[in-house]
């Protein structure tokens, strides 16, 4: 019991607060605004934070591959396969939530939306778009919430430098990495006001929406871990055959790291479990222990499936209907940059939903209605981003094998 409640006490008391948030805005109605100031404290204070802790963190990352002897061996390779992995989740996860469409009920609920400057807008190039979304003219504009694309950029080039460098900066390689320690701490601190925060953000929200948007969150969840039953069940069984792994030896290794995931809701706490799962499928141990945590850190499929409907019920909710492959391409695209930000930690902050927010135009307030999503959808997201590296260990081995 105490296992468990170490576990999942944090996402249990989030989804008791969501609850409870619910429950009052219903009975509230418009006079559950009284709350608002709370929930407006709450992310004031996780705002002030993401800049900081969105540099250390990616920096940081930048820094733990060469003390795993990945940059320069199998970098390229690894990253290649994280990318097609979480393309092919997201194309299929865009098609089933077309098909399966949970968000049509929250169409046009929050009136008219500028996108000036977003990915969406039919009247702006893309390839300013693009340049927009990911670069900025001036250093002070990446230390903004709006700009995390650029930040993420500078903060890799940043970290990659210090990497690469070595014992030659010692200072600057320590400061990274504690100051990643720091902010991650701040964060962790932060979180456990969440329950409060967010449940009393949500209880304004259905006061002024009403109580039928939380049918949406059901649907959703329910689209959700239909897409990763898929992805888990049938896209990982392809991946074995092409490894030629026994299915009955695969699936018995991907027991433990599934099993891990489910129980601690971290696939962080999955990387052990994944190196020994991955050598016994005949993954070399360099490879392993360079693949593994890289993933952890990168390669985020469940999370790519979870940012599909967060960007989904966005669009849908300020009366946006996405069409043509240019858009659909567009959210993938977004999907899978905002994967590789969220934490691999449980419910890890709030991010991945900035990012959405700062690339699509929306207020940075949203971000707590998107990071409902999140906390609704961890469990199954959690399952696809753990085991999807041990999937990914086995990829690069083949592929390696194969080039040697």
């Amino acid at each position: 019991m105490n296992s468990f409640l170490k576990n999942y006490g944090s996402t249990l008391l989030l989804l008791a607060g969501l609850i409870i948030g619910g429950l009052l805005g219903v009975v509230l109605g418009e006079n559950a605004s009284v709350l608002r100031p709370v929930g407006n404290l709450f992310l004031n204070l996780i705002f002030v934070l993401v800049v900081p802790l969105v540099f250390f963190s990616v920096a940081q990352s930048m820094v733990v591959l060469r003390k795993n002897g990945v940059i320069g061996k199998v970098l390229g390779t690894a990253m290649g396969v994280f990318l097609a992995m979480s393309l092919i989740t997201g194309i299929f996860t865009y098609a089933l939530m077309s098909i399966w469409n949970p968000f049509t009920s929250v169409l046009g609920q929050g009136g008219v939306i500028d996108l000036s400057g977003g990915f969406l807008d039919e009247e702006v190039n893309i390839g300013d778009a693009l340049v927009s979304a990911f670069t900025v003219n001036d250093f002070p504009l990446l230390l903004s919430r709006e700009h995390l694309l650029p930040l993420i950029i500078f903060a890799s080039l940043f970290g990659l430098s210090v990497a690469l460098l070595g014992q030659k900066v010692p200072t600057v390689e320590k400061f990274v990495g504690e100051g990643s320690e720091v902010f991650m701490k701040m964060m962790d601190l932060l979180m456990k006001l969440a329950p409060i925060g967010i449940g009393c953000y949500f209880a304004d929200t259905i006061g002024q929406l009403g109580g039928q948007i939380m049918g949406s969150y059901l649907q959703i969840f329910l689209v959700v871990s239909t897409a990763c039953a898929v992805v888990f069940f049938v896209f990982y069984t392809l991946c074995a055959l092409y490894c030629h792994i026994p299915l009955g030896k695969f699936w018995k290794e991907m027991i433990p790291s599934s099993a891990t995931a489910v129980g601690t809701c971290s696939s962080a706490a999955c990387m052990p479990v994944n190196m020994t799962a991955a050598r016994k499928l005949g993954v070399e141990g360099q490879i392993a222990d360079g693949v593994i945590p890289l993933g952890t850190n990168l390669h985020k499929d469940g999370s790519v499936i979870n940012a599909l409907a967060k960007i989904l019920f966005a669009l849908y909710f300020f009366g946006i209907t996405p069409q043509g492959i240019g858009a659909a391409a567009l959210i993938i695209l977004l999907a899978v940059l905002q994967s590789a930000v969220v934490g691999a930690i449980p419910v890890g902050g709030m991010t991945g939903e900035l990012l959405i927010c700062a690339v699509l135009g929306l207020d940075p307030s949203f971000a707590a209605t998107l990071m409902i999503i999140g906390t609704l959808c961890d469990i199954p997201a959690t399952l696809i981003n753990a085991t999807g590296n041990l999937v990914a260990a086995t990829l690069v081995q083949r592929l390696t094998a194969r080039k040697a």
